[in-house]
C-alpha cells in the first residue's frame, strides 16, 4: 500500500486473511508501533509517509485546506517556499475545488534591523546591513503576498474567516518550520553556502541559509496515540512556536 492509503477495517482484514478480529487488530497496532501507519479519528487507519525519507510540502498542505478550518504556522527564514506553495490551494478555493471555513496562518522570521551571525561576510563573518536590507525586501515580497492573498479570498466571500500575522524576532533561524492543523509537521535545516551577490555596487562573498536547498521532514501526529513520536514531536514543535511568537513584535503590511 502506497503512503496515503487507507488501511482496511479490523473485520475486512479479518475476513480477508481469515484471522480472528482480534488477530487482525493485533497486527495493526504493530504497524502503528513501528510507525508504519497512523489513525484518524472518526477516519480510520492510514499508511504514513516514512520520516526517513524526503517528502514534499505541496501535496501535504493541500490536503489541509480539505478541512474547514486551517491553521499554518510557520517559522523560517524569508517564506519564500511557503508563498510557492500555498499558491495552488489558494487557486482551488478561487476556482470552487476547496471551501474551507476559515485560514489562519503564522509566519516568524527574522528581524532585519538586528544584526545577524548568519548570514554574513565570508571573508570576516562580518554581518552585513545591505544583506539584511535585501532579504527584508525577499522577505516582505512573500509574506506581505500571502497576507493579501489570504485576505482577499475573504474580501470577496469565498471564505468566512481569514488571518494572516507575521512577527520578526531577534536571531536567525537554521532550520525552516511548518506546523499545518496541528497535525502535520515538516522540518528541514537550511544548509550554509557560500555565494556571491552585489550589494551597495560591489560583488560580495556571503555565507548564506539557502533554503531552497533544505530538505524537508514529514511528521504526522497519530491522534489515536498522544504518545507516540511522532504526536510528542508535533507537540513540542507548537510549543517551541508559541514560545518564540511570544517575543516576537507584530510586522504589518
Amino acid at each position: 500500500m502506497k503512503p496515503g492509503e487507507k488501511l482496511p477495517s479490523g473485520p475486512e482484514l479479518a475476513q480477508r486473511y481469515g484471522v480472528s478480529k482480534v488477530t487482525a487488530q493485533q497486527a495493526v497496532a504493530e504497524l502503528r508501533t513501528e510507525g508504519l501507519v497512523f489513525s484518524r479519528a472518526g477516519s480510520g487507519v492510514f499508511v504514513k509517509e516514512r520520516t526517513s525519507k524526503p517528502v514534499g510540502l505541496r501535496p501535504h498542505l493541500e490536503r489541509a485546506f480539505v478541512e474547514p478550518k486551517v491553521t499554518v504556522d510557520f517559522a523560517g527564514f524569508a517564506a519564500e517556499t511557503l508563498h510557492g506553495a500555498i499558491s495552488e490551494p489558494l487557486d482551488k478555493i478561487r476556482d470552487g475545488r476547496f471551501r474551507p471555513e476559515s485560514i489562519d496562518v503564522r509566519i516568524l522570521v527574522p528581524d532585519p534591523g538586528t544584526p545577524w551571525a548568519l548570514p554574513s561576510r565570508a571573508s570576516d563573518l562580518a554581518d552585513m546591513p545591505a544583506f539584511r536590507r535585501r532579504l527584508q525586501r525577499i522577505m516582505e515580497r512573500h509574506a506581505f503576498g500571502i497576507h493579501d492573498e489570504v485576505l482577499e479570498l475573504k474580501r470577496i466571500g469565498l471564505i468566512e474567516s481569514a488571518s494572516v500575522q507575521i512577527r520578526v524576532y531577534p536571531a536567525t533561524p537554521l532550520f525552516k518550520l511548518y506546523v499545518i492543523n496541528g497535525i502535520d509537521a515538516f522540518f528541514g535545516f537550511y544548509p550554509i553556502e557560500e555565494h556571491q551577490l552585489p550589494l551597495d555596487g560591489e560583488d560580495t562573498v556571503m555565507l548564506d541559509l539557502m533554503g531552497k536547498n533544505a530538505t524537508l521532514f514529514h511528521l504526522e501526529a497519530d491522534q489515536a496515540e498522544q504518545d507516540s513520536f511522532q504526536s510528542q514531536f508535533i507537540d513540542q514543535c507548537q510549543r517551541w512556536y508559541e514560545s518564540v511568537w511570544k517575543i516576537g513584535r507584530d510586522l504589518q503590511p
